[in-house]
């Protein structure tokens, strides 16, 4: 009766007629192969190798007055205007908050127009004058919406506040605001968590006087 561990297999006899198996010799295959696609990319490899760019490649010199004070300054390119007011002049009252120009706590006037700073970049604002919630008010003196702010208690953590009173303050000069309703559809880009709309909205009307 015959066993079948003494029937030799295909692999047992291809490896005793020629000294390697079936499965070695398709792997040496397979590896020739992979060898022949890669040589040209290896043999190419010098010239698909980025040049290493000079030390001052990427920098773009930006000139704009904010608050009144001439900066010039060189930055890299893609700085948002956020970022140019927080890490490169340390001027922290303009907040950073969604970064996607959601939430409006990044709210600075440029030219007197209000503009979300984290969707704008630096080099967008060559030559005009930016203000930001630092830039308000005149000595000891607020402006007259921070005032508002004040005696109508129109924040509670504050995080939102200088976004909102730099919106308001552009609403203000816009001139568009004649009712409560236009007031809160035109300042409903700023948003407070803390919820306290009405008290803002009672600070932007004294102001107007609507």
């Amino acid at each position: 009766m015959s066993n079948e561990r003494d029937i030799p297999n295909e692999e047992s006899t291809a490896s005793s007629s020629n000294g390697t198996t079936r499965r070695g010799f398709l792997a040496r295959v397979a590896f020739a192969g992979a060898g022949l696609t890669l040589a040209p990319l290896l043999s190419g490899a010098e010239q698909i190798l980025p040049e290493v760019p000079p030390e001052n490649a990427g920098i773009a010199a930006v000139s704009l007055t904010i608050n009144g004070q001439k900066r010039n300054l060189n930055i890299d390119p893609r700085t948002t205007l956020l970022d140019l007011l927080r890490e490169n002049l340390q001027m922290p009252g303009t907040k950073k908050g969604c970064d996607h120009g959601q939430c409006g706590a990044c709210t600075v006037l440029v030219n007197g127009r209000r503009i979300n700073s984290c969707l704008t970049f630096a080099v967008m604002c060559q030559d005009a004058k930016v203000t930001t919630v630092e830039g308000l008010a005149q000595g000891d003196n607020l402006h007259p919406i921070q005032a508002a702010f004040v005696k109508h208690d129109a924040f509670q953590c504050g995080y939102c506040t200088p976004g909102q009173i730099c919106s308001a303050v552009g609403l203000v000069n816009e001139g568009h605001a004649k009712s409560d309703k236009d007031i809160r559809e035109l300042m409903s880009g700023n948003i407070c968590r803390c919820g306290a709309y009405q008290n803002i909205v009672e600070a932007v009307k004294e102001v107007i006087n609507v």
